[in-house]
């Protein structure tokens, strides 16, 4: 428990730094001036109401990641959602309506999640969903989108609603961004910044770190030329090869180090801009965030899984409650068996100890099995 209180106390100390040091430098910019100052307020009010839950034995995590579709106008090479079945434009899967999702919106935001991340699929796509989470100006809602569908539409719509941010995602250069993404996608993404720019919206940039590309998206000229186009952040998210092909394009732990340090030069070198990276961050807070510790997922079907990358688990949140599912027998195993919280080495943990995992599922879904059955038993 006091590891989790300190990885709470962790995480909200971060969350404030990000948002004040991206107010450093808008002071220039009213609408966004007031969207940070307000959300500093706000992150101090969810600070509050997770350190209430956890007083009464419940750890929120800081933030969620929300998959609010398996459609995507896209086919990029290595994508897990589409390696590991989530996305697959199969338009006969019951997925969670706009409905379901304003309840697990409201749901977090009375229990203190400050930040949801909107993937997919291409998040974009679910309008009705992107426009109910813009109601609840409390959190934050990172949209992470290929770029490629927003339109003037979409710009008056961040621009009206602040606390939706996109986070536009590319691979590096023009030539490894379209081969990657598809011909003419880099073009497409530039076009979307230059919107953005244009109607002074706080954007931030998704970079997918591979051994070949490492060197290009953490040079100075590529940062700075994102700085020109308008943007504000930029999250290092390391490649994972779930497709079992390209683990080539993973990088080790020698170029972690070096990414590492060239954050740090970054930071200096660009002020106004904020870097992150996924998952090699995680260290600093004692392990894998994932399972509830951190974060969890939520897949378009509405399964509570531990992680994007560990599409597993015991519960659907069209059946349980938020609190139910951070209570998962799974998650909870995956904790006490140290898959997540414990030693981290770098790269993400529940992909590399897949078999593990599984049998964890395996194990909280035979003991809750035979804890219903006691019940009946019992009754």
């Amino acid at each position: 428990m006091k590891m989790e209180k300190e990885l709470e106390q962790y995480l909200t100390a971060s969350m404030t730094k990000l948002v004040k040091d991206v107010l450093k430098s808008t002071l220039k910019n009213p609408k966004e001036t007031a969207f940070l100052i307000k959300s500093t307020k706000n992150m101090e009010i969810m600070h509050q109401r997770r350190k209430d839950m956890g007083d009464r034995g419940n750890n929120i995590p800081g933030f969620l990641i929300a998959s609010i579709t398996n459609a995507c106008n896209l086919f990029c090479s290595g994508c897990y959602a589409r390696a590991n079945g989530m996305c697959n434009d199969d338009e006969a899967e019951v997925l969670l309506t706009a409905e379901d999702w304003e309840s697990i919106f409201s749901q977090s935001a009375k229990v203190g999640i400050a930040f949801i991340l909107l993937a997919g699929g291409e998040p974009l796509l679910r309008k009705d969903v992107i426009k109910t989470a813009a109601k609840f100006k409390e959190i934050v809602f990172p949209v992470f989108t290929n770029g490629t569908i927003l339109d003037d539409d979409y710009l008056r719509f961040f621009d009206e609603n602040r606390n939706m941010v996109p986070i536009l995602s590319l691979e590096g250069n023009h030539k490894e961004t379209d081969e990657r993404r598809g011909k003419g996608v880099y073009q497409r993404l530039y076009h979307s910044m230059s919107g953005l720019k244009t109607n002074k919206i706080l954007f931030a940039a998704s970079l997918t770190v591979t051994t070949e590309n490492i060197d290009k998206i953490t040079a100075v000229e590529f940062i700075e030329n994102l700085q020109n186009h308008g943007c504000r952040g930029v999250l290092f998210i390391e490649y994972v090869a779930v497709d079992g092909k390209s683990q080539t394009l993973e990088i080790d732990e020698k170029n972690r180090e070096k990414l590492a340090k060239c954050q740090e030069s970054l930071r200096k070198k660009f002020p106004a801009m904020v870097f992150i990276s996924f998952p090699g961050d995680e260290k600093q807070m004692g392990g894998c965030l994932a399972a509830g510790r951190g974060f969890f997922h939520i897949s378009p079907q509405g399964n509570a899984e531990a992680c994007p990358f560990s599409p597993f688990a015991d519960c659907n949140l069209k059946e349980v409650s938020l609190l139910e599912a951070l209570k998962s027998p799974f998650f909870d195993m995956l904790r006490q068996k140290h898959l997540v919280g414990g030693e981290h080495s770098g790269g993400c943990a529940l992909f590399q100890r897949e078999a593990e995992v599984k049998e964890c599922l395996k194990v909280a879904k035979l003991n809750k099995t035979l804890e219903v059955e006691h019940d009946l038993q019992k009754s």
